[in-house]
């Protein structure tokens, strides 16, 4: 697993009214929010990424739909420098993928109509852009979903 990305649980409260999922933990591994947005892909295989941050922190959930979040880590004095994790966020099996500064990401959707939320450390800065980006396809097929 790449240091610093976590794909936490999240504990989803039912009853007969509905449900309340806590997206954002507290305590030791919260980070104080300065964005949150909302994103989503019309149909699935639309791929999103990848980027990564030099400053800012990112949490991700999926409310609506399936993505497959793909996380390659570019930070050359990590143990896991260039290893590639996947993940699977679905409405489903609720979890929070969150994402250190310096990892890149990118996310497909599985589902037709998938929404992703966004949780940002830092607020958008158009004139002082952090981001870096890549081709989608830089890492080869990762996107590939394998029959198993």
């Amino acid at each position: 697993m790449i240091e610093g990305v976590k794909n936490t649980s999240v504990k989803s409260f039912i009853d007969e009214r509905g449900f309340l999922c806590q997206i954002l933990p507290e305590g030791d591994d919260a980070f104080q929010i300065k964005r949150l947005y909302s994103t989503g892909n019309f149909s699935k295989g639309i791929i999103r990424g990848f980027h990564k941050h030099k400053r800012e922190r990112k949490a991700f959930f999926v409310p609506s739909g399936v993505a497959k979040f793909v996380a390659v880590d570019d930070r050359k004095e990590s143990k896991t420098y260039k290893e590639i994790n996947t993940f699977i966020l679905s409405q489903l099996n609720p979890s929070v993928l969150t994402v250190p500064i310096g990892v890149y990401t990118g996310w497909m959707s599985l589902q037709d109509n998938t929404v992703v939320i966004g949780i940002s450390s830092e607020v958008f800065d158009k004139d002082n852009p952090d981001d870096e980006r890549l081709d989608p396809h830089f890492y080869g097929d990762v996107w590939k979903v394998k029959d198993r």
